[in-house]
């Protein structure tokens, strides 16, 4: 029988080795280019209102796709389209205008005459500088009318502004994924809807530090969404943190996935491949094969070792 220290000793190396064999089996995923991803939409915002007042209507439901542009939620808005079209009224109003015209060609034409007199010593000089003055009086009249018109039209441009603060629309193509009013409810600072856009996708990747500087801005990878039917699609990395995360011993990076059709939900789990599409149906399978081996290997191990300690 062996001495006890030496049994001790052989132990130990037995122990080191299978350490040794089940790390790397653990983190084999990471390092054969398997990462852990989320995939979420592009951009989600919670629309609310600019002003206080009563839902009038909700013109959409949730999952219903919307534009951008398209209303979605009105609110009650009477005294605003009554201001605006007050507006409209006085703006197109030409009246004025036209009389503060017509008072200065008249002022023109007894001008001329005046001065047409004047030079035959039918009047006095006193006479033509009062024709001058109520010439200049009605010239500063229609410019007077004609500027007042132009306040209607910008007040026709206001009361449109506060017109449109009392609808809602969407700020981009997408779908509704929440809904949080209903008409007649009074609403202030809480949001009306909640629009996710899907046109493309980012995956949030988690990864090993290990494969810190090999992944680059701008490598494409291969994601495979954890959905049925699902294929593997091609994403860009557009972002990789510059800060790593000590306790998992992790980074995070962003990839954008192309979803133009709106084929693939958001909110799903995925695999990203370091590869393209087309190796990411055979990345499952020789990752098995390998964790396969790497079990067999390890349970290979305990055996020598306790015929060893015998």
């Amino acid at each position: 029988m062996l001495p006890l220290s030496t049994r001790r000793s052989l132990l130990c190396c037995a122990l080191t080795g299978l350490l040794c064999a089940a790390v790397p089996w653990a983190a084999q995923a990471q390092t054969a280019g398997l990462l852990a991803c989320l995939i979420l939409p592009e951009r989600v915002a919670d629309l609310g209102s600019a002003v206080v007042g009563v839902v009038e209507e909700v013109t959409v439901e949730r999952g219903a796709l919307v534009k951008q542009g398209q209303v979605l939620v009105r609110l009650r808005a009477d005294v605003e389209r009554a201001n605006t079209g007050v507006a409209r009224s006085r703006a197109d109003s030409e009246g004025e205008l036209r009389a503060a015209t017509a008072g200065r060609d008249l002022a023109q034409q007894k001008l001329d005459r005046t001065r047409s007199l004047a030079a035959q010593n039918f009047i006095s000089t006193q006479a033509v500088e009062q024709a001058e003055a109520e010439f200049r009086v009605a010239r500063e009249r229609m410019q007077q009318a004609r500027d007042q018109q132009g306040t209607s039209v910008r007040e026709v441009s206001s009361a449109q502004a506060h017109l449109a603060l009392r609808v809602v629309r969407s700020p981009f193509d997408g779908v509704v994924t929440e809904r949080f009013v209903h008409p007649g409810e009074r609403v202030e600072e809480n949001p009306l809807l909640k629009v996710a856009a899907l046109g493309r996708l980012r995956v949030e990747v988690v990864a090993a530090t290990p494969l810190f500087g090999s992944l680059l801005v701008g490598q494409e990878l291969s994601v495979q969404p954890e959905l049925t039917g699902a294929t593997a699609r091609a994403a860009r990395i557009v972002q990789i943190d510059r800060v790593l995360e000590p306790a998992s011993n992790t980074f995070r990076m962003r990839l954008e996935l192309p979803n133009d059709d709106g084929s693939l939900p958001a909110g799903l789990r995925c695999k990203a491949f370091i590869g393209k599409p087309a190796d990411a149906a055979k990345e499952p399978e020789r990752l098995h094969h390998d964790l396969s081996a790497a079990a067999t290997e390890r349970q290979a191990r305990p055996a020598g070792a306790a015929q060893i300690t015998r």
